[in-house]
């Protein structure tokens, strides 16, 4: 997949690029499978924005993807559509008995193709197996953490994690992250890289693009006064973090906590499971 870049006939299409959307087959989804979203704009069931500068933005259907195939199901890819919820692309599937689903589409995933699902699968792009079953070396993504609760590892576009060794009930993986866990072999994942792997070189070129995504404007806090934010304040001119009477202190959240290298995880039972931490490369 390529990037489409835009002719600079405007300030905003200078530099701007699009993805190109030629692997799409169609534009009409599957009606069955599309529910209404409602926008929550950042917003609790209280009605307290938990999530800030969100709000507006293209309506959108969200599209049921089945992250959890299960095994014995054999389907032909009929179209491979594009989702505005995710960076990723998906893929309808009909299986044998006619039921339609839809599942990440892989890298190199056509129309046509065969995708099945279960022990006995076959070590191809886009099939569905237990760990326990996919050789040593393979590159997976749509992995599952816990048996038969669905993919939760490597969905967004280009994403995919590695299995490096198998040890008892355990498979080990090397996320994207550098990190490196456990993970039970009887969990299933998809073989494959996940596809639009060209998402994260987009430019989005245009604040009126970003708020059509349904991002509002964020401003900083060191341009905020010292009652609106700890980063406020100071004697005018220019100034770093902390502000005024905060000047040179780590950065802070509006609210006061700490936003670089504070540890946040606490009281996690999986971190018995990582048997390398994303950190590990950086302290050498």
């Amino acid at each position: 997949m390529a990037i489409k870049a835009y002719n600079p006939t405007t300030p905003g299409q200078r530099g701007m690029t699009t993805q190109d959307f030629s692997e799409i087959t169609t534009k009409k989804p599957l009606r069955s499978l599309l529910v209404a979203k409602k926008r929550g704009s950042g917003r609790n069931n209280q009605g307290r924005i938990t999530t800030r500068h969100r709000g507006g933005g293209q309506r959108r259907f969200y599209r049921l993807v089945n992250f959890n195939l299960p095994a014995g199901v054999s389907a032909t890819i009929e179209q491979i559509e594009y989702d505005p919820n995710r960076s990723a692309r998906i893929a309808r599937i009909k299986d044998t008995t006619g039921t339609y689903h839809y599942v990440l589409a892989a890298k190199g995933m056509t129309v046509g193709q065969q995708i099945d699902s279960g022990p006995e699968a076959p070590i191809e792009n886009g099939n569905r197996l237990p760990i326990a079953n996919i050789p040593v070396g393979s590159t997976l993504h749509a992995v599952e953490l816990n048996p038969g609760r669905g993919a939760q590892l490597a969905r967004s576009a280009g994403s995919s994690v590695q299995l490096v060794a198998k040890d008892g009930d355990y498979g080990q993986l090397r996320l994207p992250s550098g990190e490196v866990r456990m993970v039970l072999i009887s969990c299933t994942a998809s073989l494959g890289v996940v596809g639009n792997e060209q998402h994260q070189n987009v430019k989005i070129g245009k604040a009126g693009r970003k708020r059509r995504m349904g991002i509002r404007p964020t401003v900083r806090g060191v341009v905020q006064n010292a009652v609106d934010h700890p980063h406020g304040g100071g004697d005018g001119g220019k100034h770093g973090i902390g502000g005024g009477k905060d000047h040179g202190a780590a950065p802070k959240t509006p609210w006061g906590q700490k936003t670089l290298g504070y540890k946040t995880r606490r009281r996690k039972s999986s971190n018995k499971l990582i048997v390398r931490s994303r950190h590990a490369a950086k302290r050498k």
